[in-house]
Order: C-alpha cells, then sequence, then structure tokens
C-alpha cells in the first residue's frame, strides 16, 4: 500500500507532505508517514529546516474518529507532536483548508505557523464530547493565551486566519496560490533562528474574573454537557502555575473520562447517524439524479416563506403563490426583513438580500408554477384542500417535475392519489421555522420514483438540511413519536402533576422546553375546533378563554412582558375542575414516573415505527429528534438513550404503567440486543 506521507527536498529544506483524502485525517498510516519524515530530516545534516504540509482541499482537518474506541497503533499522535516540538531543526506547518482537531494541535508542535488567508485553526472535539487530547487544551493557553483557548477548546468553532494570526496561533500569512513556495521560503528564512519557540516552554496566566464571566455568558450553552467544564478545566490547569507535563497528565485523565463516557459515545453515534440518514436503502447511489433549477412554494406565510428561503439562499430561483395580494405582499416582506436582519448582523453581505430577493418571484397565478421542476405546498393542513390543489398543479406543471406537500401528519400516498403522476409525489416536512430548522422529513410514498427520492435528499444537502427518510404513516417519524408524549402529559395532569413540574422534568432532561411550554410557544389554539361552547379537554378550556399561549401572554402559564412564564392560578383552576368531573383523585406523581409515562412511550412508538419499516434504521430517528425536536445530542436521541437506559428497564417501566410493549422491544429486552 502506498504510504500517503511523502517526502521532498527544496535545497536545506525537506518537505514532508500528506495526501490523504478527503480530509487528510490523522489515521495510524499519516503518523507513521509523519514520524519517519522526522527521523529523515534529523539525520541529514545537510537538512536545516522541516516543512508539513499538505495536498487536496485542506490541512489535516482532525484524528481519524474510525480509530475511536479501538486499540490504536503507534505511534500516538501526542507521541508525533512532541516529535515534531523536539526537532532541533525548526519545523513549519503550511496550512490551507481547516487545521482542525489533531490538525491544529500538529500546528502547535511546529515552531512556525503559516496559513493561506482562507484558512480556518480551531479544536472542535467539544461537539463530540471530548476534549483535543494531544496537548491542544495546554499549548493553546500557553501560546494565544487563555481567553482564546477557552472559546476554542470549550465551545469548538474554529476561527481565521486573521485572528488566528492576531492571537499568534499562526506567524505569517501566504499567498493564497502560493503557499507551498512561500512556506519553504520562510523554512529557509528562519532556518538557522535560535533558540527554536516551543509552545511548552511557554507560559499561560488567567484572569479568574474572566474565566468566570466566560463561565456564566456560556452556561445556558454549555448546559448539560461534560466536555465543555472538561475543557475549561484543562485550559485553567495550563494557567495555574502547574508544569506543562503536570497539565499533559491532567488533560489525559479528563479526554480519556469523556471517551469511556456515555456522552461522548452519544455525540460520536450523532455524528456518524447524520451521515448514515442520507444514505437510502435499495437505491444506487449513482442513480441519475433530476435537475432542481426552478422551485416553486405555495403558500407565503411562515412556513412557506421559511422553505421558499432555503432555495433562494442556495441560489436557487422560486415562485411563490398565494390567493390574496394582502398575504403575499405580506409574506414577501417577511422573507425581505429576515434577510436585512440576516445583514444587519453580519451574517450575509447587503448584496445577497439582492440577489435573495431578486431570484423571488411572486405571484397570485398557479398558472406560474407551470416550468418549475419542485413544488412544494404549504396550504392549510387539511386533506380535501391539499387533494384538491395536488389535482390542480397535476394539470399545470410540466411532467417530470417532482410535486411535494409540506405535510405534518397527512397521508402522503392519498394526496399523489389525486394526480395522475404518484410516481413523482411525495413529502417533504420542513420545520417551523423552516428557514432555521435544520430538519426535513423525506416522506417516500408507495409510488414515489428512486429518482424522485434520490434527488430530494441530494436537494436537501444543497440547502442545508440533514434529511432523514420516512415511510407513510400518521405524523411520520417525529410527529408519530411526538403524540404519545403529549397524550401522556395531559393524563399526568388529570392525575396530580402540574404543568411546571412535568415541564422541569423535560428540561432537567435537557430538553429546551416542555410539552407545556412547547404547547404555549406554537399556540394552544393550534388544531382546536374554534367551539368555545365545545369543551372536552384542558386545552378546549384555555382556549375558549383565550388563553392562546405565550402570544396571547396566558397559556398554561401566564406571560410578562418580557413573555417569561410564571404558574398560573386560573389554569390549576381549570385543571381542579377536570379532575373532579372526572372523578379522578389526585395522587403524587413522582419525576420518575413522569419519565416512563412520556418519554418510555416515545421509545415504545419508535420500536414500533422501526417493526413497520417507517424508518431505515434506528438511528434515523435519533437524527430526526436531535434536529427536529431539540433532543439532548449528549443523550444521542430516543433509541441510543433507550439502549443506554437498557431495554429491560424500559419494558419493565411500560409494563408497570399498563402500555402494550412493541414486539422488539420486547426482544431486545429479551436477547440483550440494541435497536438498529
Amino acid at each position: 500500500m502506498t504510504s500517503p506521507i511523502t517526502t521532498e527536498r527544496h535545497g536545506n529544506v525537506l518537505v514532508i507532505i500528506s495526501n490523504n483524502p478527503p480530509v487528510n485525517a490523522l489515521g495510524a498510516a499519516v503518523r507513521q508517514g509523519l514520524e519517519a519524515g522526522l527521523k529523515e530530516a534529523a539525520s541529514d545534516a545537510a537538512i536545516k529546516a522541516v516543512v508539513i504540509r499538505c495536498d487536496g482541499r485542506t490541512f489535516f482537518a482532525g484524528a481519524d474518529i474510525t480509530e475511536f474506541g479501538k486499540a490504536m497503533q503507534e505511534p500516538g499522535l501526542p507521541t508525533v507532536i512532541d516529535m515534531i516540538e523536539a526537532s532541533e531543526k525548526p519545523v513549519v506547518a503550511a496550512i490551507h483548508g481547516t487545521a482542525l482537531g489533531g490538525g491544529c494541535e500538529v500546528t502547535l508542535g511546529c515552531h512556525y505557523r503559516i496559513a493561506v488567508p482562507s484558512a480556518k485553526i480551531g479544536t472542535p472535539e467539544v461537539k463530540l464530547g471530548l476534549l483535543p487530547g494531544a496537548g491542544g487544551t495546554q499549548r493553546i493557553p500557553r501560546v494565544a493565551g487563555v481567553a482564546i483557548a477557552l472559546e476554542m477548546t470549550a465551545k469548538g468553532d474554529p476561527i481565521s486566519a486573521a485572528k488566528a494570526m492576531q492571537a499568534g496561533l499562526i506567524d505569517r500569512l501566504a499567498g493564497e496560490n502560493s503557499l507551498a513556495a512561500d512556506a519553504i521560503a520562510f523554512a529557509q528564512e528562519i532556518a538557522d533562528v535560535r533558540p527554536l519557540p516551543r509552545a511548552s516552554e511557554k507560559t499561560a496566566t488567567a484572569d479568574p474574573d474572566a474565566v468566570a464571566a466566560f463561565k456564566k455568558d456560556n452556561a445556558k450553552r454549555f448546559r448539560g454537557f461534560d466536555a465543555p467544564a472538561a475543557n475549561i478545566a484543562c485550559v485553567e490547569k495550563a494557567a495555574d502555575g502547574s508544569s506543562f507535563a503536570e497539565g499533559i497528565a491532567f488533560e489525559r485523565t479528563e479526554f480519556m473520562k469523556l471517551m469511556m463516557g456515555v456522552q461522548s459515545a452519544a455525540q460520536r453515534h450523532i455524528f456518524f447517524a447524520e451521515r448514515q440518514a442520507a444514505k437510502i436503502d435499495g437505491i444506487a447511489p449513482d442513480i441519475a439524479l433530476r435537475q432542481i433549477r426552478k422551485v416553486g412554494v405555495i403558500g407565503a406565510g411562515t412556513m412557506g416563506g421559511g422553505i421558499s428561503m432555503n432555495f433562494l439562499s442556495a441560489g436557487i430561483p422560486v415562485t411563490i403563490v398565494e390567493m390574496q395580494q394582502e398575504a403575499l405582499d405580506r409574506g414577501t416582506g417577511v422573507i425581505r426583513k429576515n434577510y436585512e436582519a440576516s445583514a444587519a448582523k453580519g451574517r450575509i453581505k447587503p448584496e445577497q438580500v439582492a440577489l435573495a430577493m431578486g431570484a423571488l418571484t411572486p405571484t397570485l397565478n398557479l398558472d406560474d408554477l407551470a416550468d418549475c421542476d419542485l413544488v412544494i405546498e404549504a396550504v392549510y393542513e387539511n386533506m380535501d384542500v391539499k387533494k384538491e390543489l395536488f389535482g390542480k398543479l397535476d394539470a399545470i406543471v410540466k411532467q417530470g417535475a417532482i410535486l411535494a406537500s409540506n405535510t405534518s401528519y397527512l397521508n402522503v400516498d392519498e394526496i399523489a392519489a389525486s394526480t395522475s403522476r404518484p410516481q413523482d409525489v411525495l413529502g417533504m416536512h420542513f420545520f417551523s421555522p423552516a428557514n432555521v430548522m435544520k430538519l426535513l422529513e423525506v416522506v417516500r410514498g408507495a409510488k414515489t420514483a428512486d429518482d424522485v427520492l434520490a434527488t430530494i435528499m441530494a436537494l436537501a444537502k444543497k440547502i442545508k438540511k440533514v434529511a432523514v427518510v420516512s415511510g407513510v404513516c400518521h405524523g411520520f417519524i417525529g410527529n408519530r413519536m411526538l403524540m404519545p408524549r403529549q397524550v401522556e402529559a395531559n393524563k399526568l395532569l388529570m392525575e396530580g402533576a402540574t404543568p411546571e413540574q412535568i415541564d422541569r422534568v423535560h428540561v432537567e432532561f435537557g430538553m429546551p422546553m416542555g410539552p407545556f411550554q412547547m404547547s404555549d410557544l406554537a399556540g394552544v389554539d393550534i388544531g382546536w375546533h374554534r367551539d368555545p361552547t365545545r369543551i372536552e379537554s384542558i386545552r378546549d378550556a384555555l382556549a375558549a378563554e383565550g388563553r392562546w399561549g405565550q402570544k396571547k401572554s396566558a397559556g398554561f402559564y401566564d406571560y410578562d412582558e418580557k413573555r417569561n412564564p410564571t404558574p398560573s392560578a386560573r389554569v390549576a383552576e381549570i385543571i381542579e375542575d377536570f379532575r373532579s368531573k372526572s372523578n379522578l383523585p389526585k395522587r403524587e406523581i413522582s419525576d420518575e414516573e413522569i419519565i416512563e409515562r412520556t418519554l418510555y412511550t416515545m421509545v415504545n412508538e419508535g420500536a414500533l415505527i422501526l417493526e413497520e419499516k417507517m424508518a431505515q434504521r434506528a438511528s434515523d430517528i435519533d437524527v430526526v429528534w436531535i434536529y427536529g425536536y431539540g433532543w439532548p445530542v449528549y443523550r444521542g436521541g430516543p433509541m441510543f438513550w433507550a439502549d443506554t437506559v437498557g431495554a429491560k428497564a424500559i419494558v419493565a417501566g411500560l409494563e408497570k404503567h399498563g402500555f402494550k410493549v412493541a414486539e422488539l422491544l420486547k426482544t431486545n429486552a429479551e436477547t440483550g440486543s440494541r435497536f438498529k
């Protein structure tokens, strides 16, 4: 097998080159090649300096994640980096693309760093529940200071070459197209400079108040996660007067705690699950795709406008249709306002606003969709309305175009049957706000053509969505699993729990909000029958009194002018009234029971979804809940979490409360198997 590492001599400079596509991951063969290259340089008196650079689109973009959890082949990355730093001849890192994780740590082992202006450098390990475990938490604060070390390690976002140079992480900028030559010239320039600057020999100091402020400012972001705290502790260790060796030992201990913990396993699971979700069982990966050059969106409300922005931002022209001019003007106005707000915050350039709005064609005429390659309806969630609309589209839109419904629950096959081309119909369930939420459930109908499904999955990546394939069932994957949670939450209210207790349990579990907080945010009146005299549930009673949630400053909670919630005495009265009429005794409800009845039931529904083959794999369900509903990533999604709890415990909890248990869940409990 050809080594991914080669060397070239340029006068008195040895250039060590990595070519390990696609991202020059620091796998065993790369580490071995680097070791060999460094030994070659050390043994040749004619060599005065070394350059380490990478071919392809990026510098080392991290460790080889597939090696995690396996026996490490020597040399380990810390050994290689120590070897680089210990070199008696100056070593220059030549950086392009991204130097991430282990790649960033390699640059810190080098004595000097040169980068193209477009390069980025960072340590994103925290996003996998880890820390940079090859000296990163000790070298970054010693080179760039504690403040930037905290930002890079505990938050995990990469920084630009300009910011890195300002911080001292980069010594010089190269020409965008002349990195190799500029790096060699730099190496020749510093070949005789002594002493060599070694990160491990520098010291770091920390301002306790600044560190405390960083923790406070990011408390919400870090809530529930173990890795940010471990990264912060390691950076603090680098600045508390400890020796470099003591800091490295501390870093190694913290790294192994995280690596062996459930949270990192969960976050790594989601990392791979997201990539696996893009693969469609039974369809060849090289299937010819349909061209999507122009998209039509029906409905200019919150959802239709958000859907349109996804395509406009990706440079795909959109024709948006509404019934009334006022609604059309309001919808396009909101789109423009959203883009202008992004520009004001520096997220996009002002000219991008003009480009996006210039690619939007507002119309009141469905006939203007005739030449679209994809049409997505985002109209009222009513089967008759959608079937009538698809019948019209069938007669208007060109043959070969894809027709999609943004339905949240309805039967896509029934919608498709209202056309003469059911093979071109599927569901594209966006999540609100559609221009922000990453999840897209792609619903595969019984007659959906393979190339249609593959085209939409590929398109999802282009518009920066995480797409998951679902079969046709009520609520698909996400909303189907949400239903038992909501049903049980409402029953628990009737039996003695309060909205605030149930929501607290979910928030403490790691959810961004609980069931009743979510209801207030979405609107208590959503799906309400609109008859104030027909009160059959607690929700009906709230809606009849105008307690529609945050938008009315009253729902399951009372809200102040800043939408801060407080428990409502009126809601407590309504619940008590319903309980007494139902002759239900009030009892103490434990937090454990809330978990068992609201979350175990979700797992059970997920097992049914897998039994029915409505999801391709268990990890797809996890992706849906991570990206669509805010399930805490450090718990890995409901199916991964169920495996950590254990199927036996889940089954016992369900049976204790009289639920019918899915056969797949029973089998897992009996055999000790995990969801697949």
